[in-house]
């Protein structure tokens, strides 16, 4: 397992102290996992301020993880911290659905309903 904090940050979103923990399961080098840590890592810089611990945990390696944690799919990005836990499965390039599935749009834009976050309105 490896893990890279993403350390650069941008000042123009509100972004919390604490820092999210995010663990990406993959099958080695395959092109959605490739693709799947690229876009994790442009999500963690772009709306997390890179406050966040990204662990890339290979299942061909460590097999009982992908068992002892309900992985049915590769690439799935699972978010343990902060709670609740959430998952996001395939190569992460659609943006807004991450956003949604780790339930981060409360993060960035608290009052906008979610129907203009989508559609990127102010």
């Amino acid at each position: 397992m490896r893990t890279r904090p993403v350390s650069k940050t941008r000042k123009d979103k509100k972004v919390p102290d604490k820092i999210w923990d995010l663990k990406l399961y993959v099958i080695d080098r395959t092109l959605k996992s490739v693709a799947a840590f690229t876009n994790l890592t442009r999500i963690c810089h772009d709306h997390l301020e890179g406050k966040c611990r990204i662990s890339v945990i290979d299942i061909e390696k460590r097999p009982g993880l992908a068992k002892e944690n309900q992985i049915v799919a590769i690439p799935t990005l699972v978010k343990t911290f902060p709670l609740p836990v959430r998952r996001v499965i395939g190569d992460l390039s659609n943006t807004e659905r991450v956003l949604a599935g780790l339930d981060l749009f409360p993060v960035i834009k608290k009052n906008v309903p979610i129907t203009h976050r989508l559609h990127g309105r102010p």
